[in-house]
């Protein structure tokens, strides 16, 4: 790997390092949320509004089954990036080779219950009749080439877990220009159904799969993967699955309760799910603050720890936290003020737009918590404790979304009540993660063994 393509965390300029580490994750993620967007935008002008129902609904569902294994990715990426600031070599190489042996093993795993179980979660979500056709059609394709998307994600994870942020940036970037062409020439051009836009999907993952391997595997540094070195190490697996399981478990569930939060959208119709499913591709560039300073912050935690340097550490804390949650904000209140152009560049129709702009308006103004929970479980995941994350967000996010949203709409039959069970819960989460941070101590390593 080129050193050009490295940002040095465990030395220099807290800010700068952090800033020039955190900003290709960020344009990588906006070009992530371009071509998703460009899916639903496409296929809502070219295919109408149940096909937009269709599309805009999957992101729950697919969350739930490449939810886990994106966490056990990020946990890998956090010992990585632990072992690297020890200059652990060794070990970090079978950390990387046993993270990409569990890669395989878990995407060929996904791919097989996401086409077989497809139809049967659908059902239990109560897709319309109308819409559940193309439901199927446009998942069943995406899982087939599911494979394509774990193990980008898990060349991604170790690239950014040695300071290279800016390869996957530019592999991302590939991927989006060729989905967005292929929607354009398969949906625009040949009028084909909402499976050529889940083909376009994985399609575009596999190239970057392909560019985040080949990059790794032409390396002439320690972290470069070898295919005959590709196996199974026990002391490895043990600390992948130590780190991972809790994020993986928590991104499952929370997608868990987000499928039965979209049950309960589905239940005010088609147009509710097509409004709604607009709004979540536009919430995504919302998301995007906040999930490269979390994703920097536990890369930049963990490598500092695995260094010795708990000031550091603590800077770092700061600086990432006060940026995500400015621009966090920032972004929100765009998205309150724009919500009736931004929604309506996915539909014209008035009832979809009505019910993405209430959704927005509920919740984007409240942007800072979501901000601020998503850096702390970040900055526990580096410090070596993803148990405290998982237990916060599996209390709050999944039970107590769930029970709210249950009951109250048991009393109150009203679209919003699902709709403030988001800022509600980040509240929550806000003030216990604040409470924990407060407290928690800096482990110090210097030797950089996962703890």
């Amino acid at each position: 790997m080129g050193t050009q393509n490295k940002t040095t965390l465990t030395e220099g300029s807290v800010a700068k390092g952090m800033l020039l580490f955190a900003l290709p994750i960020f344009i990588s993620n906006l070009f992530q949320q371009l071509y998703n967007a460009a899916d639903s935008l496409i296929v809502g002008n070219f295919l109408g509004g149940e096909a937009l129902a269709a599309v805009g609904s999957s992101g729950s569902l697919i969350f739930l089954l490449t939810g886990f294994v994106n966490g056990v990715s990020l946990g890998a990426g956090v010992v990585v990036a632990r072992y690297f600031g020890a200059k652990d070599w060794q070990r970090m190489r079978r950390t990387i080779h046993t993270t990409v042996a569990l890669g395989l093993a878990a995407g060929v795993v996904l791919t097989v219950v996401g086409v077989w179980l497809t139809p049967q979660i659908l059902r239990w979500m109560g897709t319309p009749e109308n819409v559940l056709v193309n439901s199927i059609a446009y998942f069943r394709m995406y899982f087939m080439g599911s494979i394509a998307v774990v193990m980008y994600n898990v060349g991604a994870s170790i690239l950014q877990s040695v300071g290279d942020s800016r390869s996957p940036m530019r592999y991302l970037i590939a991927a989006s220009i060729i989905n967005i062409v292929l929607d354009l020439v398969l949906i625009g051009g040949f009028r084909m159904g909402v499976g050529a836009a889940a083909f376009a999907t994985i399609a575009s993952q596999t190239v970057s799969a392909i560019l985040a391997f080949s990059k790794l595997m032409r390396s002439k540094e320690e972290w470069a993967v070898h295919p005959r070195e590709v196996r199974f190490d026990g002391a490895a697996l043990k600390a992948v699955v130590v780190q991972g399981l809790p994020s993986g478990i928590q991104n499952s569930v929370i997608s868990l309760a987000n499928v039965i939060v979209q049950s309960n959208i589905n239940s005010f119709g088609a147009n509710a799910m097509a409004g709604c499913g607009a709004y979540s591709k536009v919430e995504g560039f919302a998301f995007l603050p906040v999930t490269c300073f979390a994703m920097a912050l536990a890369t930049f935690v963990s490598q500092n720890v695995g260094a010795g340097q708990p000031d550091r550490v603590r800077k770092g804390m700061k600086f990432g936290i006060l940026c995500s949650i400015a621009m966090a904000e920032i972004v929100g209140v765009s998205i309150y003020l724009a919500s009736p152009w931004l929604i309506g560049a996915f539909s014209s129709e008035p009832d979809v737009i009505a019910f993405g702009v209430q959704q927005a308006h509920t919740a984007a103004l409240f942007y800072c918590l979501l901000a601020f929970s998503h850096c702390c479980a970040g900055i526990l995941r580096g410090l070596g404790r993803p148990v405290v994350p998982m237990m916060v967000m599996l209390a709050v996010w999944c039970v107590l979304r769930i029970t709210y949203i249950t009951i109250t709409l048991h009393f109150i039959h009203a679209i919003g009540v699902v709709f403030w069970a988001y800022p509600l819960t980040w509240s929550i989460s806000s003030l216990l993660f604040a409470w924990y941070i407060r407290h928690c101590p800096i482990p110090q390593l210097g030797g950089g063994a996962p703890q």
